[in-house]
């Protein structure tokens, strides 16, 4: 089963390339970026400016395959894509959160910025402390990862 997708805009970042990047946006703190809205999306943007974070949905665009088990940053065994956050998964999709700064017309001014240049963006939420966030959440794999995700630098392993 397939389905479409509209894009409502693209990111844009410092990063040109998918090598060297942050690989989550605890990594890219302070690092700016700006989001474009399409024209005829603008209106949905009434309101967000009360918001200090925003999730980014958007499109693996630049991943040429899928893979169901991946070795993800960070570690060095196969794990399940969907037990990862790699690019490689069926649907493409990506998340991160971001400091929203300031909206501006269909521009919206971010830190924290993980994600490649030109990224095409699917959908806005708002961050929501009293909704997203999970004081009794697990980590998984992950909480046995010795490696600083602050300071982990993608490759080209995702392309």
């Amino acid at each position: 089963m397939t389905t479409e997708i509209e894009i409502i805009g693209t990111i844009h970042s410092p990063f040109r390339e998918p090598g060297n990047m942050p690989i989550q946006p605890t990594g890219a703190k302070g690092i700016a970026g700006e989001v474009e809205v399409f024209d005829r999306y603008v209106a949905g943007l009434k309101d967000l400016d009360g918001f200090s974070h925003i999730y980014l949905l958007f499109h693996f665009h630049k991943a040429s395959r899928t893979e169901l088990m991946v070795v993800p940053y960070m570690d060095s065994v196969k794990r399940g894509v969907f037990a990862t956050r790699s690019p490689l998964r069926p649907s493409r999709i990506g998340i991160s959160i971001v400091e929203l700064i300031s909206v501006n017309k269909n521009r919206l001014k971010v830190h924290g910025v993980d994600i490649l240049d030109g990224t095409p963006l699917l959908d806005i939420k708002p961050y929501v402390p009293e909704f997203d966030h999970r004081p009794d959440a697990s980590s998984g794999w992950l909480a046995t990862v010795d490696e600083d995700v602050r300071n982990t630098r993608s490759d080209n392993r995702f392309v």
